[in-house]
């Protein structure tokens, strides 16, 4: 299946499903927690999923978009630096812990994967490749400029 969307990616689809476990978990953090472990957490598990989604918004530029997955892979680990504290603290039981981390372990390989692949998710059909428009010079007048940009209005 070809992704149309970065939400048919299986990794932003796992790094979601994460997020809001994380989110429903950490509500039962200690109020003492707020202000660091339950708001690190759930910052950066939105956050790594919301990096896959900039990442596919930015593919048109393959450094931006291996830029972007590899922010997301460190934002994945992160959180599985915080999930270590949560369990440490004995917010999650050993279960959770461990179901959560494999979790973010598969997503670290899904991010890796797609980084080490970056070619073959930063091509583009011609109906989306914004490469195959014509480049209006430089030195044109401003009419010119004008009557070569109508062409692509109807």
């Amino acid at each position: 299946m070809i992704a149309r969307s970065f939400r048919d990616l299986k990794v932003y689809q796992a790094a979601r499903d994460a997020a809001g476990t994380i989110f429903f978990l950490s509500c039962g953090f200690p109020v003492e927690e707020r202000y660091s472990l339950t708001d690190q957490i759930r910052r950066s598990s939105r956050a790594a999923k919301a990096m896959i989604a900039e990442a596919w918004g930015r593919r048109r530029y393959k450094a931006v978009f291996v830029n972007k997955l590899g922010e997301a892979l460190g934002e994945a680990t992160e959180t599985q630096s915080w999930l270590d504290d949560a369990r440490d603290s004995g917010y999650l039981l050993p279960e959770r812990f461990d179901a959560l981390d494999s979790q973010y372990d598969s997503i670290g390989q899904m991010l890796s994967r797609m980084i080490d692949r970056a070619n073959d998710f930063c091509k583009h059909s011609p109906a989306t490749d914004y490469r195959a428009i014509p480049r209006v010079e430089e030195k044109a007048s401003t009419s010119e400029q004008l009557s070569n940009v109508e062409e692509f209005f109807a």
